[in-house]
């Protein structure tokens, strides 16, 4: 299923066509394409260069144990539909800066950063994406052993896309189904003072 944004300006493929689905298709991931994702997400800009992300990677057609490890450290509602991706990956930041051990303050820009780029790679070869909040962070920690210094995150389900009539539940599903919306420019554009729409665009 594709559902390209409707964009008022020329914006690369991987942009215009990057969604986040829930249905995805029991088809493994390659190992090339893979290592492309986390290529591109190494290649992120980040402050001092420092790279605070790390990711725990799950593959359930490699590791079925490991995988099951993943998916119960989302929230049950993310399990639900998470189930069916054939890769999760568990994201974990670096609070503070390798230099000199003061706390690194865009640790979480920089993560977001390298996710984006994750997300973008994939789109471009024709897998999709979708990144969760619904995370059990204590969990995550405890099972990872994920040590003081560093603080979970997120989520990212990965794969081929896939059919959102096999999706459960029926949100789901009217969700898959929905059109995509943005805001518009004025909204988050400004000049001049916070809140007042910016004229240099449109």
């Amino acid at each position: 299923m594709k559902k390209p944004a409707n964009t008022e300006f020329p914006v690369i493929d991987a942009i215009r066509d990057r969604w986040s689905p829930r249905a995805f298709a029991d088809t493994p991931v390659e190992r090339e394409k893979l290592g492309s994702l986390f290529d591109a997400a190494r290649w992120a800009a980040s402050a001092f260069n420092e790279q605070p992300w790390r990711f725990i990677l799950a593959s359930k057609h490699d590791d079925s144990a490991e995988y099951d490890k993943a998916l119960n450290c989302l929230v049950e509602a993310n399990q639900a539909w998470a189930k069916a991706a054939p890769v999760l990956v568990l994201t974990v930041c670096s609070t503070s800066f390798k230099k000199n051990g003061n706390d690194n303050r865009v640790a979480l820009h920089d993560l977001g950063q390298a996710a984006a780029h994750l997300t973008l790679q994939a789109a471009a070869l024709g897998l999709a994406t979708h990144q969760m909040a619904g995370v059990d962070l204590d969990k995550v920690r405890e099972t990872y052993n994920v040590p003081d210094g560093f603080a979970p995150q997120t989520a990212i389900a990965v794969g081929y896309p896939g059919d959102a009539d096999t999706l459960e539940q029926d949100w789901a599903r009217d969700a898959e189904k929905a059109p995509r919306e943005r805001l518009p420019f004025g909204d988050f554009v400004f000049t001049g003072t916070f809140g007042k729409a910016s004229g240099l665009i449109g």
